[in-house]
């Protein structure tokens, strides 16, 4: 067995777990366990290897060790490496009490400050007894990741101050998020203590990017694959957030052409090349061309770089990944691919046409306001609904285009839906045969932020 008052102990302990599946390390009682929903193989492997019941206290779990144990699922890549199949929930956010906090005295810090991470290969076929857990390590957050989770805290604590724990997003933060936790939103609801308005249960969760981050540290096995953009820790200490640090970075460029700044730099970049823009923000960034920025990766956030037309217009509409239509009609709306992207942080590069030259006009972190993510939804309630209906196709135009009853900008502000495809011949299955037309397979399609949406809501803002 191990030392509970010692973390070498239960961490060498934890360790002979590597390789190795439930069914092998425990004993047959494992075979008679009742637990249920996503998280009994946390569950199993605290009752029936470690030895103590599974539990929601506010103490780590192996408390005189300073521990916390976590569990997560990996998912393996076409690559041989390992990456994180979602974000690594940690402690309840208790509304009523965390605005009484500071960070270093916080529920989080006490309870997660020092981790004991168990990752297991998650296989959809597989019995969860026979999941092999790949890696085992502890962890403890690195100086500068700290400094900034440290002001996700505090992001997250002043919207509860606010009265606003009900408009709580992942994508108000970078490492550190507060994610939905509960069977059903109904369910998951509970009272803030400076609003009347209730609010969805919340967890801090580490992003999954940051979990991939982890991963690739403790797993050793990967190239360096990354820059930083913060190569000394102290600069954090001045009391700038990294956000503040990256805009900061932009400025001198603002107003400056491409070909200004590619000059500037150095850089010998084809303008044809889909990297072409990727390294100019990389250059500004202080980051290798070639090399993902590190603390993007980490706080998954999406970039995404805007030609503007002299009259501040988007030069086009911003797409998101195709959506599967068979899914999509299984999927509820709070685990939709579509909400968890619109929850996320993005980085917006602007630049804009004067004449023949495109000149670098602004750069801001953003987030979709709670308010524009309900409208948002009625978007994709009503892609739900026609396909569910086989409400698809509304006309056959004489030269074989077809017009949809997807939502469109004229009836929505914000988001819509279109062709995302190669062809009309690149199409994913319907549900549903199409009420008109009988078919059962239809061309490619995904969600869309509006041009003007953009422009009055992200640029001139």
């Amino acid at each position: 067995m191990f030392d509970a008052r010692s973390a070498s102990s239960i961490l060498e302990f934890a360790k002979k777990l590597k390789n190795k599946k439930l069914r092998e390390v425990c004993s047959k009682l494992i075979e008679q366990h009742t637990y249920k929903g996503k998280g009994n193989f946390g569950q199993l492997l605290e009752k029936y290897y470690f030895g103590y019941e599974p539990n929601s206290a506010a103490s780590p779990d192996f408390e005189e060790a300073g521990i916390e144990l976590k569990s997560s699922p990996l998912k393996k890549l076409k690559n041989g490496t390992y990456r994180s199949k979602e974000r690594l929930v940690l402690n309840i956010i208790n509304y009523l009490e965390a605005h009484k906090e500071t960070f270093n005295k916080s529920s989080f810090w006490k309870k997660n400050a020092h981790l004991l991470l168990i990752f297991y290969l998650y296989e959809k076929e597989s019995d969860i007894l026979d999941y092999e857990i790949k890696l085992v390590a502890e962890w403890q957050y690195p100086e500068e990741d700290l400094k900034v989770m440290a002001h996700d805290w505090e992001v997250i604590n002043q919207k509860i101050k606010s009265g606003k724990a009900h408009e709580l997003s992942e994508g108000d933060t970078f490492y550190l998020g507060a994610c939905t936790k509960g069977s059903t939103a109904a369910k998951s609801l509970r009272s803030q203590p400076f609003s009347t308005e209730l609010a969805k249960q919340r967890a801090y969760c580490l992003k999954q990017g940051y979990v991939n981050h982890i991963i690739a540290q403790i797993s050793e096995s990967e190239e360096d694959i990354y820059g930083k953009i913060i190569e000394q820790p102290s600069i954090l200490v001045t009391g700038n957030s990294l956000q503040e640090i990256v805009l900061a970075k932009f400025e001198p460029f603002y107003e400056k052409s491409v070909e200004e700044i590619t000059e500037y730099f150095r850089l010998d970049l084809n303008k044809n090349a889909k990297n072409y823009f990727a390294s100019i923000t990389n250059s500004i960034l202080g980051v290798q061309l070639g090399k993902r920025i590190a603390e993007f990766e980490k706080a998954d956030i999406i970039v995404k770089t805007v030609r503007l037309k002299e009259n501040n217009l988007p030069k086009e509409d911003i797409s998101f990944p195709n959506f599967k239509y068979e899914e999509i009609v299984d999927t509820d709306w709070d685990n939709s691919d579509f909400k968890h992207i619109l929850e996320s942080k993005f980085f917006f590069v602007f630049y804009q046409f004067k004449g023949q030259k495109l000149v670098l006009k602004k750069v801001r972190f953003w987030n979709m306001p709670y308010a524009d993510i309900l409208k948002a939804k009625l978007v994709w309630d009503d892609t739900v609904a026609c396909l569910k209906e086989g409400r698809i196709v509304k006309e056959v135009l004489a030269n074989g285009k077809r017009k949809s009853y997807f939502p469109n900008k004229s009836n929505y502000k914000v988001s819509h839906v279109r062709p995302h495809a190669k062809n009309n011949a690149d199409t994913y299955p319907l549900p549903v045969a199409d009420k008109l037309t009988g078919l059962m397979v239809y061309t490619k399609h995904c969600f869309w932020l509006n041009a003007g949406y953009v422009r009055d809501a992200i640029y001139l803002i």
